[in-house]
């Protein structure tokens, strides 16, 4: 069990630590030349049953609350320190308020100091500390009447404790390892040694961590756990790791060392948030400060849940509520589901408000949506299965697996996946669950979009899948709308004549003229692929009128066999899957695609290296920024399925393809 002092300046904390554990935790000299504490202190007390209790000792000066705040970051029991001759102070108030932000169930007040009062002092200051004490997880704690000099009272104490200790136990977690580090410093033929609290799962001796938000890897070369050699470390200890694989100034108070499978960074996360009573209300647009884990960094605040749509002096949690809201960090920081974390005002003097955070993965775009909401509503479930369950009914979009895994701490996704009735999607790197109900209105969804298509173009086959996403998915992950689209075109709901999508009773299927046409008119446009004939020339060769070779390869294009780049020029579907895999290559070197640097790549002339990429801007493969093109990110431009006619009918694919 690790214990944290709380309390004012000068009421005893350090004293009444060394009385129980025979340790001075002040250890700086300006600490003892000014006979404050300043930093964050250490001590350790055997117990009878071979347990080990830590103690954490806080600062009580105003100056460093922000220190006490990385102190009482994972502690499991609160010992709130009142002098009996001061009585409840401003510190005493606001680390209470700390306390009950940080949701620490479990704690005792110690009356310190009483040797310099009369007894009637000391009962008054008792009676306004259960007082104070309502309404915090310190209501009805016992009160321990102590002096640290005469040692009365101390065994009381001491033994309420250990009893607490005792009942405490070890904790079983079988979640992942996550240790916040609150020092940081070499030792001579050591290295590199972090010291914090551990606030999940277990570390071996050799096992490899991750320093975030830096994402250094690291190797634990030797673990101390409650101030002894260990070969392992485990949650609710303090812990100091020998790290090999990193230097001292590369990793510091505020970071984390955790496993690999749960490594995260963010600059913004969703929470639900709680303002004190005594606070002023807190709207959008604050600046704030922000403690959480060991870090603290500066943020601004932006409220999500808002009582009226209209009247924008809603957009505020008001003194003594809760609401849901984000905070967007000026830097990096690790945090995930559940963390805690302490909100201060922009001049870092007050505390205002706290709260548990919900999301780390938060969007910057659509965060107040009633979906969005609906989503965060989900995730304050108390245990990671209901909330995942809560989160398949509620998201329409699925549920992203290793996210979820990944924020929430969880070590059995397999087993956490399957035990839901849940369809799973993998394809690559993604790995999505999502409910079955919400997978059909997906489908729907599609099939209402493509039928408003082909009744705004009836003479068009359908758009392309990447017109289709943007039209009806934008916000829809693009591995799950891939199979999406996969699982509409098995099932027959949607066909695909090339490149593009329609329903089944909207098809310009060809004559049988065009068939035999067509067919001919394929070979001869690979002979050139690049550079192939125009209409004219191909009619000529054909000895078949020009209309009818155009009006052909017109209605080919809308089934997807053929491209029209410009009026009279057809390409072979194989000829624009390289010329799209010639830009993606330029993409990817150089970060765009200009003209130039794709006609000197294709070996074109400039102008019809220009008629290709506005082509490719009209499609949707690129976009037009001034006189570059940018490949979408979210394209769905079949590179490679863009070779669509089969070798039984175009006999030149079959030699292309075994060349290369």
């Amino acid at each position: 069990m690790i214990i944290g002092t709380a309390g004012h300046i000068d009421h005893g904390k350090t004293t009444l630590v060394r009385a129980l554990t025979g340790v001075d935790t002040d250890r700086l000299p300006e600490e003892k030349a000014r006979g404050i504490s300043i930093a964050l202190g250490y001590a350790y007390a055997p117990l009878a049953n071979g347990q080990i209790i830590g103690f954490v000792d806080v600062p009580g000066h105003e100056k460093f609350v922000h220190t006490m705040l990385v102190g009482a970051t994972g502690i499991d029991f609160a010992l709130l320190v009142v002098a009996a001759d001061d009585g409840v102070m401003p510190q005493t108030r606001e680390h209470l308020d700390i306390v009950t932000l940080l949701g620490i169930a479990d704690g005792a007040i110690v009356l310190t100091k009483i040797d310099v009062v009369d007894s009637a002092r000391v009962e008054a200051v008792a009676s306004e500390l259960h007082a104070l004490a309502a309404g915090t997880p310190l209501a009805g704690a016992p009160i321990f009447p102590v002096s640290s000099r005469t040692g009365a009272g101390l065994k009381a104490l001491r033994a309420h404790l250990e009893e607490r200790a005792g009942q405490h136990g070890e904790q079983m977690d079988d979640r992942h390892f996550r240790l916040a580090v609150d020092r940081s410093f070499t030792l001579q033929g050591i290295g590199t040694v972090v010291t914090g609290t551990v606030h999940s799962g277990q570390v071996r001796i050799g096992d490899s961590m991750i320093v975030v938000p830096s994402g250094r890897e690291v190797r634990v070369r030797s673990i101390h756990a409650q101030n002894r050699a260990s070969e392992r470390a485990s949650v609710g200890q303090r812990c100091a790791l020998n790290l090999a694989g990193i230097a001292r100034d590369e990793v510091s108070r505020g970071d984390w060392v955790v496993a690999p499978p749960i490594v995260l960074s963010t600059t913004r996360f969703d929470a639900r948030m709680t303002v004190l009573p005594s606070a002023s209300a807190v709207r959008t647009g604050a600046n704030v400060h922000v403690h959480v884990g060991a870090a603290h960094v500066p943020a601004r605040l932006v409220v999500l849940e808002l009582a009226s749509k209209t009247d924008s002096t809603d957009d505020a949690v008001a003194p003594g509520a809760k609401g849901l809201v984000q905070l967007i960090l000026h830097h990096p920081v690790s945090a995930w589901h559940g963390d805690r974390f302490i909100m201060r005002d922009a001049s870092a003097t007050r505390t205002v408000a706290g709260g548990r955070v919900l999301d780390p993965f938060a969007p910057a775009r659509y965060r107040r949506s009633p979906d969005r909401l609906a989503v965060l509503a989900a995730l304050e479930a108390p245990t990671a299965p209901p909330r995942l369950a809560r989160l398949l009914e509620r998201a329409i979009g699925g549920v992203d697996l290793d996210r979820f895994a990944c924020s929430n701490n969880v070590r059995n996704r397999e087993g956490l996946a399957n035990a839901l009735r849940a369809r799973r999607i993998t394809s690559g790197a993604a790995d999505f669950l999502i409910g079955q109900p919400q997978w059909e209105a997906l489908s729907e969804h599609a099939l209402a979009t493509l039928g408003a298509f082909h009744k705004v173009h009836p003479d068009e086959l359908g758009p392309d899948a990447g017109r289709l996403k943007r039209m009806a998915f934008p916000r829809l992950d693009l591995a799950l709308y891939r199979a999406l689209v996969t699982d509409l075109i098995a099932s027959g709901r949607i066909k695909q004549g090339g490149s593009w999508l329609h329903l089944p009773d909207h098809d310009n299927a060809p004559s049988a003229q065009e068939r035999v046409l067509i067919a001919r008119i394929l070979p001869r446009l690979l002979d050139s692929p690049f550079d192939p004939p125009w209409v004219r020339d191909l009619a000529g060769d054909l000895a078949q009128p020009e209309s009818l070779v155009r009006s052909a390869l017109m209605r080919a294009s809308k089934r997807g066999e053929t491209f029209q780049v410009v009026r009279d020029l057809f390409y072979h579907p194989s000829a624009i899957s390289d010329l799209a895999a010639a830009a993606a290559t330029l993409q990817d070197a150089e970060g765009e695609v200009r003209a130039a640097s794709f006609r000197d790549r294709t070996k074109l002339g400039r102008k019809r290296a220009i008629q290709i990429l506005e082509f490719f801007d009209r499609v949707g493969f690129t976009r037009r920024v001034r006189d570059r093109h940018i490949v979408r990110g979210d394209n769905l431009f079949a590179i490679d399925s863009a070779r669509l006619v089969s070798s039984k009918t175009d006999p030149k694919r079959l030699v292309r393809e075994q060349r290369l």
